[in-house]
């Protein structure tokens, strides 16, 4: 059976898109719970004008993204916290740490885009990658400083 998916479902396909499944699955779980229509000529129409005001969205918000990647190349954030005389923090400094630091500044990033490795257990300076979009990464240099100093 032909559908035309109305939300985004999950290992299937996203939003406006055609596709071929079985009559069973249509049936019973995308069509009851409106994810998707059954296709038709005038379906398949609308699909092409979902298609074009998705890609237009997603051209805005990838132009958006790269602004931000701009702003944030930029950007440094100095995170004070105790550390002991070797220079290894009691605790470590996590990539919520570092959003929230962002944040501060005007920057609204999430946790899940800040792209630590590895927790940052070190007094230094650190790169650390900001993935926006799957496509668009901003280098964002972090500090980590003994409480009490100064950068």
């Amino acid at each position: 059976m032909r559908v035309l998916l109305l939300k985004e479902v999950e290992h299937l396909g996203v939003r406006g898109q055609l596709l071929q499944v079985t009559e069973g699955y249509a049936r019973n779980f995308l069509l009851p719970r409106k994810l998707a229509i059954p296709a038709t000529p005038g379906v398949e129409a609308q699909a092409a004008r979902m298609q074009a005001a998705e890609a237009k969205k997603r051209d805005a918000r990838m132009a958006e993204f790269k602004a931000l990647a701009d702003k944030l190349s930029g950007v440094s954030c100095t995170l004070a916290r105790k550390a002991g005389p070797d220079e290894k923090l009691f605790g470590s400094v996590a990539a919520a740490d570092v959003a929230e630091a962002l944040a501060a500044q005007g920057f609204p990033v999430e946790r899940r885009q800040v792209q630590l490795e590895e927790h940052l257990k070190t007094l230094g300076v650190f790169t650390v990658p900001v993935k926006l979009a799957p496509e668009i990464t901003a280098q964002v240099k972090v500090w980590i400083v003994r409480e009490g100093e100064r950068v």
